[in-house]
C-alpha cells in the first residue's frame, strides 16, 4: 500500500541521509514586497536513492534545485549535505563544497563547443585542483568509456550529437564523485529514443556506483521509473512516496 502524500518515502534501514532539508523557506524581494517561493520544505534523501522531483510549472523546484546546489542560499532553514551544515559555510566554503561534493546535469549540456569531450570532463578536475594532472586524462577517459563515448573522446563537443552530448555531461557530472547528482531535466532537450538513452544511463550509473540522484522532470514516464517520486506544488511538498514498480 503506497504511503499517504506528504509522508516521507520509506528507505532501506540502516541507509544514512545523504541530504536533509529542514523547514526551507525561499523568498525574493525586499522590504515589504517579498515574495515566498518556498514554504518550510522538509525532505530527506538517503544514500543511492533514485528520486524525481516533479510538480507543475512554476512550483519551485528549480529554486529547491538550486538551494541543494548550493547555488543560493535560503532566507529560512538548513541544508543539510552529508551531514554538514551548509549555512555555516562563507561562499569559499560553499564553493569548494558544492565543486566536491554535488554533480550537475541540465536541460542544455552547457560544455564548452571548441574543447573536447575529455576536456570537458576534465574542467571540473582541473578547478578543483587549480591545475591539471597527467590522472585527470586518465580518469576522464575512464568516465567517458562508461558512457558510452571513449572512442569520441578527443572529439570536439559541437561535432557531437545532442544525446552524445549530454552522455559527456553526465560523465562531467561524476569527475569528482559527487555525492548527489542533481539532474535538472536532462532529457527535456532530446527526442524520445536519446531520452530514454541517457534516463538508462543515469539509473545504470545509480545502481553501479550507488550515487544519489534527485531528478526534475516533467515526463510522468520518466518519473514513473524513479524509486521515489516527490511532488512540490506552490512551494510545498504535497506528496512524497515510494514507487513499487521496477525502474528500468
Amino acid at each position: 500500500m503506497a504511503e499517504p502524500a506528504g509522508a516521507p518515502a520509506s528507505a532501506p534501514a540502516g541507509e544514512a541521509a545523504v541530504l536533509s532539508l529542514e523547514g526551507l523557506v525561499k523568498e525574493y524581494g525586499r522590504g515589504e514586497v517579498r515574495t515566498r517561493v518556498l514554504h518550510g520544505v522538509d525532505l530527506t534523501v538517503r544514500r543511492g536513492e533514485f528520486t524525481a522531483l516533479i510538480g507543475p510549472s512554476g512550483s519551485g523546484k528549480s529554486t529547491l534545485l538550486n538551494l541543494i546546489g548550493l547555488l543560493d542560499r535560503p532566507t529560512a532553514g538548513r541544508v543539510v549535505l552529508d551531514g554538514q551544515d551548509t549555512g555555516l559555510l562563507d561562499d569559499d566554503g560553499l564553493t569548494s563544497r558544492r565543486g566536491r561534493a554535488i554533480g550537475f546535469v541540465f536541460q542544455f549540456h552547457h560544455l564548452l563547443p571548441e574543447f573536447s569531450a575529455l576536456e570537458n570532463v576534465m574542467l571540473p578536475m582541473m578547478a578543483a585542483r587549480g591545475r591539471q594532472t597527467p590522472d585527470m586524462a586518465e580518469c576522464a577517459g575512464a568516465l567517458l568509456s562508461q558512457v558510452g563515448l571513449c572512442e569520441l573522446r578527443h572529439r570536439r563537443a559541437d561535432l557531437l550529437s545532442g544525446g552524445q552530448q549530454q552522455r559527456v555531461a553526465v560523465a562531467r557530472a561524476l569527475a569528482m564523485a559527487p555525492r548527489v547528482v542533481l539532474a535538472d531535466e536532462p532529457t527535456g532537450n532530446l527526442d524520445t529514443a536519446s531520452a530514454d538513452g541517457i534516463f538508462a544511463l543515469l539509473r545504470e550509473v545509480n545502481r553501479r556506483a550507488g550515487v544519489t540522484f534527485l531528478v526534475v522532470t516533467h515526463d510522468p514516464r520518466l518519473a514513473g521509473r524513479c524509486d521515489r517520486i516527490v511532488e512540490l506544488v506552490d512551494g510545498r511538498v504535497v506528496s512524497d512516496r515510494p514507487n513499487r514498480r521496477e525502474g528500468s
